[in-house]
């Protein structure tokens, strides 16, 4: 939206600079983009006067010039031909940029004569296109700089050009009125009275309008007058000099009075031809495949149900978007008829859009007019034909009614302060919703027709804001709930998703963050890709599902990779997993997986293949870095994407699983595309036990003075026995004084037989309030042979 400075004044009596209107308008929610001021470029130019001119001596078209400026007297040479003694000229100094010509002015000789500046033109300041001459000034002081002698006796010249973004709920602001209204409101200035005489009817007008039943919901009215020996021509001055300031080009006064409206007062209006129109004028729906021209002189394919404006041959116009050319205005237009409708915006828009239709009355109509100005807005328009153009008009010619937009809401002070955060009087409120047009009965704030924005309380509490400024909000700290230290403001699931991450990347892991949708394929390999997880309206075939775990994104990932050459990665993440589509139905997991080798190759051999105990080491780690329990169970039976003889479960019991760590299953990375050897581990973060102690103090430290015990076990057992089986049987048997067991050797074959094997655990004992007697020591190394024969079938290996 663009508007002049002297525009706005025509409705805003302030004496505001440009530079406050900028802030103001921006602070009002009118964001400006952008400022012309023709004047900056003309800062430069100061007013000088020819006190002596002579011809060259060397060039029949060229005068010596002897030029009095600010700076005292200076020689110019010049090949205008009114440059002459006693004139006041515009002077551009050495070092002067000249606008028209792209140049600056340098110190020059010319055909032997030195010349020291330039008396410019109005091309060459780009005022107009008049070049025959240097500008001679009516008036001015020798010295006066020449963008001040502008303003003062030809301000259209240097009137800067506003231009600001509109935001799709404020069509108000669509009319230079609706933008001095605001600044207004915030006390920029007078909001000058939008009054009209309305010219006296002197006739009844021949030509009628008629709207269909079914085309009342898009166009509920309809106002139009008949204007006959109208003369159109040029338009005045003043609207050429407007219309051209925002980018318009005048084409005829009939023209230009539609276009200066649209954007003076926000109403779209159209002219047609009378004479050109044949029969009666009716607004209907279109049956579709009817052509028009309009008046950008394309053809354009009516569709079904899209509103348009037909006499009793064909159609003439297309309703709130563009006129036909066939009943266009020409020069030779005497008699016009005058429209002045309310449009539906939604079904402008459709009509737009399908027919890629760009005008300035569509873009407001689908914004939203005022339906309630319709009338006056052709009053305005008839007056200022009929006063420039002459003419009589006939009685005002409706179909339809104005359709009812009453609304009002309650203004409640008090919730108003606590809202915005201001201290804004009751009377400071409710002058601010007068002076945006809102009227007041006791708390009821009816608002004006033009807001179609405002639909609740809410709205009139932003209203009441955006005019106080929330620039003058202060900020205040939130008061206190409680005293001392404030209680962390974390749940635990967040700050055990902040530890897994931290420990994560600490390890050495790149974390992904990948879509919570994958493809059923992927899916189906870890248990999931059912109907209950699926998507109703995917955005590509390989996002169709909600993902059941977090390792086949990043197993994707990791084939990205190596497919680009990158073949040793450690990657995991933190997110949610969905084992159903209902609200709840998800488990928050850390994943992580490592491919390749655990580093690049070097002399020393220390690179290997990684293999299941690094994820357990790794697994450990993130599952101590959350608060897990220390004393866990290693199980079998973890799903079936883990290989089955090289995984564990991390337990609490049977059925309280922790984590799980191993290699993938061969199957899974194949079908995954995934080169080398793979493992991962997995913790739901969900199952890990909520301390009982949640504070932040560490607890005393339990050191004890008496000394530890260890004894050494070698159990022949079968050779398809877990070791884990035999290390957890040992650890059972006394939970108060095994504190750790440990393998530290096997050994296959030899005296053994075929099927045994032998396992050899060290078992630590730590007393707590006494020293262990030989006694003790037996007692408890009984226990632990009886559990582990019990446990596992095996016998002390003697």
């Amino acid at each position: 939206m663009k508007f002049t400075l002297s525009w706005l004044k025509h409705h805003l009596e302030t004496d505001a600079s440009v530079a406050e209107i900028e802030e103001a308008l921006t602070d009002l929610g009118l964001e400006v983009e952008g400022i012309e001021d023709p004047a900056a470029k003309l800062r430069d130019f100061t007013i000088a006067k020819v006190v002596h001119a002579e011809k060259h001596p060397d060039a029949d078209k060229l005068k010596v010039c002897k030029v009095i400026s600010n700076e005292g007297e200076t020689q110019i040479v010049c090949g205008a031909p009114n440059a002459r003694e006693g004139i006041i000229v515009v002077l551009a100094k050495p070092g002067t940029y000249i606008p028209g010509l792209d140049i600056t002015i340098k110190v020059g000789n010319i055909r032997g004569v030195d010349s020291f500046g330039m008396m410019a033109s109005e091309k060459e300041l780009e005022l107009s296109d008049e070049h025959n001459g240097i500008i001679e000034l009516p008036s001015g002081e020798v010295g006066e700089n020449f963008a001040d002698w502008l303003a003062a006796n030809d301000p259209s010249k240097v009137d800067p050009v506003i231009e600001i973004a509109i935001t799709p709920n404020r069509p108000d602001a669509l009319g230079v009125r609706g933008i001095a209204r605001d600044l207004a409101a915030r006390g920029l200035g007078k909001l000058k009275p939008c009054e009209v005489n309305p010219v006296a009817a002197s006739f009844k007008s021949d030509l009628t309008v008629s709207i269909d039943d079914d085309t009342l919901d898009g166009c509920p009215v309809f106002y139009g007058r008949l204007i006959k020996g109208v003369n159109n021509g040029p338009s005045p001055e003043w609207l050429q000099q407007q219309l051209r300031a925002i980018g318009l080009r005048p084409i005829s006064f009939l023209v230009d009075v539609t276009n200066w409206f649209t954007y003076d007062l926000n109403r779209p209006l159209h002219v047609f031809d009378a004479d050109k129109v044949a029969g009666n004028l009716r607004v209907h729906r279109a049956k579709g495949g009817e052509t028009i021209t309009a008046l950008d002189d394309k053809e354009y394919t009516l569709q079904a149900g899209q509103m348009v404006i037909s006499d009793d041959k064909t159609v003439e116009s297309i309703a709130g978007i563009m006129g036909g050319s066939d009943t266009g205005c020409t020069e030779d237009t005497v008699n016009v008829f005058v429209e002045s409708a309310y449009w539906d915006p939604i079904q402008i828009a459709y009509a737009g859009r399908a027919l890629k239709i760009n005008s300035d009355a569509r873009y407001r109509f689908e914004r939203g007019v005022d339906p309630a100005f319709t009338p006056e807005g052709l009053e305005h328009a008839v007056r200022m034909i009929v006063d420039h153009a002459g003419g009589e008009a006939s009685e005002v010619v409706q179909a339809g009614e104005v359709p009812d937009t009453a609304r009002a809401y309650k203004l409640d002070a008090k919730r108003v302060i606590s809202l915005v955060g201001m201290d804004i009087p009751e009377s400071t409120q409710r002058q601010t919703l007068t002076a945006l047009g809102f009227r007041l009965e006791g708390n009821m704030a009816h608002v004006p027709s033009w807001r179609p924005d405002v639909q609740g309380e809410a709205d009139l509490v932003e209203e009441v804001a955006r005019i106080a400024s929330l620039t003058k909000l202060e900020g205040k700290p939130l008061p206190r709930m409680d005293a001392g230290v404030p209680k962390p403001i974390l749940t635990d699931g967040q700050t055990r998703q902040k530890n897994a991450r931290r420990t994560a990347a600490a390890l050495g892991y790149n974390e992904c963050v990948t879509y919570s949708f994958i493809d059923r394929e992927a899916a189906t390999l870890f248990g999931g890709g059912d109907d209950a997880t699926m998507l109703e309206n995917p955005i590509s075939s390989e996002m169709s599902h909600m993902r059941p775990a977090l390792l086949p994104g990043l197993l994707r990932a990791a084939a990205r990779n190596q497919a680009r050459g990158f073949m040793d990665m450690a990657l995991f993440e933190v997110g949610a997993a969905f084992h159903g589509g209902e609200p709840g139905e998800q488990h928050n997991l850390v994943s992580g997986v490592l491919i390749g080798r655990t580093g690049p190759k070097d002399v020393h051999g220390t690179s290997r293949p990684v293999d299941v105990y690094d994820a357990k080491a790794d697994v450990e780690a993130v599952l101590a870095a959350i608060g897990a329990p220390t004393k866990v169970q290693i199980l079998r039976g973890a799903r079936e994407w883990w290989h089955p003889g090289r995984h564990g479960k991390v337990c609490l019991g049977p059925k309280k699983v922790l984590a799980v760590f191993g290699e993938l299953h061969p199957k899974v990375l194949r079908e995954m595309d995934i080169k080398g050897p793979a493992v991962g581990f997995t913790v739901w973060l969900d199952e890990i036990p909520t301390p009982k102690n949640k504070s932040a103090t560490r607890p005393a430290l339990a050191a004890t003075d008496l000394q530890a015990v260890e004894r050494d076990f070698a159990f022949v057992v079968d050779a398809d026995v877990e070791a884990l089986t035999l290390v957890n049987a040992a650890a059972g048997a006394d939970k108060g004084l095994i504190t750790d067991v440990r393998v530290f050797d096997e050994f296959i074959g030899g005296a053994l037989g075929e099927g045994k094997k032998s396992l050899a655990v060290t078992v630590r004992l730590q007393p707590k309030d006494k020293t262990l007697k030989d006694a003790d020591i037996e007692a408890v190394s009984a226990k632990i042979v009886e559990k582990v024969a019990k446990a596992t079938g095996g016998t002390l290996r003697g």
